[in-house]
């Protein structure tokens, strides 16, 4: 028997070939999302500046919901009170240094501030001067002293506010690695606490082991006598040095597991159908083997083992290059911005391993199901129908296909009766199951689009054309299964990028409409102070000043009876200023009753997830992971474009990592904005007026979308692999009828004729059908987002992804027909195939 299987694996090597690019791909992609996935929890950046101490002790930076979701905080956490003299009593501890973080500017470059003795923790040391002791004294480290001198007296901006400071000494790092994402400067203890906005509470701890500690062992004792602490290690130190580290690795874990669970269900349809293809096109020998004696058992063996060879092969085949793509996604998001351009991947054993079984697996269950019909139908039966096309889907096929395709139109549907966002859910499902409707129900579809189409080329009266509509409506199931997967990539593109479409029309619409001040004073880098909040406020000519910041809050509620949580973008405003620079759209109470951190204002649809309305109190954590229970004093409706939860900014700033404003809206007194805008630039602001505001609000949001547009770029990839090894395979299936139609007086040059026509055919049909999947979700997704029926989707993205895999479609098709017709026909017609 394995000499048989090795035989056949041998005689259909063409047609085994098209599984084996399948799997490979299928394996490539599934091993590239869980690298990624694997990423988020063990990947990060090596530290540079924490790499003298043995042990980094940081707060807990994640928050764990009731229902077990991890989420990582955007803020700094601090550490417990008590915590330094905790772990300086351990016996196993030689030293602990604390250390701050202040973010400052020189000379338009962000810098990072410390005080000096947490030096120690780091692998600089002086090279030249000496330590700073008063208020005004720096060091600089080697990257900065090129543009100074000892003695020399520099300019350095904390919030906006500048301050002179003289330069005592200069560091260098001696372990010959300079750290590269910033500059770093040392000023006294007492200066950093005074900058720092939380006082002396250090950011994190250095810890020294003495002599002989098991540096394990240590911090797992810390961890024991410190509840609510993390401790770092090795290069996971890098988590406790750049908050952004952490951010990436839930970025990651987000984007691998949002799009894995399309993707592999994409990577499962393509390897079942081009297994279908596979054994479809050796019917004929499956009909011989069972017309001899073969048992449907033997049958079944034979195909099992084939599939299992080469699914195997490919598999492993298959896990290289899904390192390769893993490595390419994470250049793509590094150029986003949404991870550090240092995030280093995780090439761990366990994505390859599961990848590889999952295709396995897969393979063997589409295999099994390919072949049943070929295993159980009679010899006799068998003999007649190699020489035709098969028969029509079977009805379980067919129900399940009708059953999915409405379930999917009234998910579509659910932002008709269900308002808000909350309600995009539906047709974000919708697509899935209207595009494995469509695969199900593919035959049939065609049978009826070709019965419009089709009649449409009788007409034009041509030998192709003839030939065209002919094929078409005698070997509709063969058309279909070239067609499905284009309309499959076409369909799926269509709804990502439209889905991104509406939501970012909708919310630079209502950043538009809600931005009534005259000009924008950014924060930059280390972000605006009061007293710089307060210097802009006294510009002459400045109506009003409202300064703004942003962070992230975790909710938790009851929805649907089940308990749930949702991170929402938060922002901090001055609500006395608020009237005069921004308006939310409010519909329920009133921005003035802001006040504390025990008042706040939602967006109408996150109050509608969260089941409640004014007066009524919600339960979150702010981003440093500090628990609030507040009271909501007001809806309003712009939550796309200025975040889903308001509140008062001093409240906010309090459990902010710098504790300064983001920015500050500015309204100016009648006829007077350009004066301000002059007045700020010439103090040392940087100042937007209206119109760059927007375009700024714009440019995030398109950031943003780039993360989408790669994930969607990679998955579109993989249909455009699948559908050229569908075609290729589909028309390698037709040698001998391209054969015998030259023998009964066809030219060459009518058969590809006859191909281009059905080329066109499939791609227009192919482009319907994607069309119409992608309808119903992107309807329901913009009367949920906007209120209206009638998509703002990109016409220019859109037509993109429709001729992108057109062209693809028609490419292949025409150099597979090229391929198959290079052998003589009578060679062919007398071939065993």
């Amino acid at each position: 028997m394995n000499g048989f299987i090795w035989a056949g694996i041998r005689q259909q090597r063409g047609t085994l070939l098209g599984v084996f690019v399948a799997v490979l791909t299928a394996t490539m992609l599934a091993t590239g999302l869980g690298v990624l996935i694997e990423s988020g929890t063990r990947g990060g950046v090596e530290p540079q500046r924490y790499t003298a101490a043995d042990v980094i002790v940081g707060g807990e930076q994640s928050f764990v919901t009731p229902e077990q979701a991890t989420y990582a905080l955007a803020e700094r956490v601090p550490l417990p009170a008590d915590a330094l003299g905790a772990i300086r009593a351990l016996p196993e501890v030689a030293k602990v240094v604390a250390d701050t973080t202040v973010p400052m500017v020189w000379g338009g470059s962000p810098i990072q501030a410390h005080g000096w003795s947490s030096a120690a923790l780091t692998p600089y040391r002086l090279s030249s001067g000496h330590a700073p002791s008063s208020a005004d004294d720096v060091v600089v480290d080697a990257a900065l002293a090129a543009r100074t001198k000892v003695g020399a007296a520099v300019t350095l901006a904390h919030g906006g506010i500048d301050g002179t400071y003289r330069v005592v000494g200069t560091v260098e790092s001696t372990s010959g690695r300079q750290p590269t994402r910033t500059a770093h400067v040392f000023v006294t203890d007492a200066a950093a606490a005074a900058l720092a906005p939380r006082g002396e509470v250090a950011d994190v701890v250095g810890v020294f082991a003495r002599p002989g500690v098991s540096l394990g062992d240590l911090a797992r004792q810390i961890r024991d006598r410190v509840p609510n602490v993390v401790t770092y290690t090795g290069d996971d130190r890098g988590a406790a040095e750049f908050l952004d580290a952490g951010a990436a690795r839930a970025t990651l874990v987000s984007i691998g597991s949002s799009f894995a669970g399309t993707a592999i269900l994409i990577a499962l349809f393509v390897v079942a159908s081009t297994l279908s293809l596979s054994i479809q096109r050796r019917r004929r020998d499956f009909a011989l083997l069972r017309a001899v004696g073969s048992t449907p058992l033997q049958i079944h063996r034979i195909v099992a083992q084939e599939v299992l060879l080469v699914s195997g092969a490919g598999a492993l085949a298959g896990v290289i290059p899904g390192f390769v793509l893993a490595a390419v996604m994470r250049f793509g998001f590094a150029q986003a911005g949404v991870i550090p351009h240092d995030f280093a991947l995780t090439y761990g054993a366990i994505p390859p391993l599961v990848a590889v079984a999952a295709m396995v697996a897969a393979s063997q269950l589409a295999a099994a199901v390919a072949a049943r019909r070929s295993a159980r139908i009679s010899p006799v039966e068998a003999l007649q129908e190699a020489s035709t096309t098969p028969g029509a889907i079977g009805l379980g096929r067919t129900i399940t296909g009708v059953i999915l395709g409405i379930f999917g139109l009234f998910a579509s549907a659910i932002p008709l009766v269900v308002p808000g966002t909350i309600a995009v859910a539906g047709p974000a499902v919708a697509a899935l199951l209207l595009i494995i409707a469509v695969g199900l129900l593919g035959p049939r579809l065609v049978r009826v689009a070709i019965a419009i189409f089709g009649g449409l080329l009788w007409p034009l009266r041509s030998a192709p054309s003839f030939l065209a509509a002919a094929n078409a409506r005698s070997n509709s199931r063969r058309l279909a299964a070239a067609i499905i997967p284009l309309a499959l990539g076409i369909g799926l593109g269509l709804v990502q990028v439209g889905t991104h479409s509406i939501i970012a029309a909708e919310a630079t619409s209502q950043s538009h409409a809600g931005v009534t001040a005259d000009v924008l004073v950014t924060g930059g880098v280390s972000g605006l102070s009061d007293p710089a909040v307060a210097s802009i406020a006294g510009t002459p000519g400045v109506a009003a000043a409202n300064p703004v910041a942003v962070s992230e809050m975790i909710f938790s509620f009851v929805q649907l009876g089940d308990p749930t949580s949702a991170q929402y973008a938060v922002q901090g405003l001055d609500p006395d200023a608020t009237a005069s620079t921004m308006d939310l759209g409010v519909v329920g109470g009133t921005l003035k009753a802001l006040d504390g951190e025990n008042t706040l204002a939602l967006s109408s649809d996150a109050a509608s997830a969260a089941g409640v309305r004014v007066g009524d109190t919600v339960t979150g954590h702010f981003g440093d992971g500090s628990e609030v229970t507040s009271t909501v004093v007001a809806l309003y409706t712009r939550g796309l474009g200025f975040g889903d939860v308001t509140m008062a900014e001093d409240a906010l700033l309090a459990h902010t990592t710098t504790g300064l404003s983001d920015d500050v809206l500015v309204s100016a007194q009648p006829g007077q904005a350009a004066h301000v805008q002059h007045a700020l630039e010439a103090a040392g602001f940087t100042v937007a007026n209206r119109s760059e505001l927007r375009a700024a609000g714009d440019g995030a949001r398109d950031a943003n979308s780039l993360v989408n547009l790669i994930a969607l770029a990679v998955i579109l990839g993989y249909i455009a692999i699948a559908v050229v090894n569908t075609l290729v395979l589909a028309t390698g299936e037709r040698r001998r009828e391209f054969a015998l139609l030259q023998l009964v007086g066809s030219t060459r040059r009518q058969v590809r004729a006859m191909m281009r026509t059905e080329s066109v055919m499939i791609v227009l049909l192919a482009s319907v059908l994607g069309v119409l999947v992608a309808a119903p979700p992107l309807v329901g997704i913009s009367f949920g987002i906007s209120g209206q029926l009638l998509p703002s989707i990109s016409l220019t993205e859109s037509a993109a992804i429709i001729v992108a895999l057109a062209v693809v479609g028609l490419v292949s098709l025409a150099l597979a027909t090229r391929a198959v017709m290079r052998r003589a026909p009578i060679a062919e017609i007398g071939s065993r195939q």
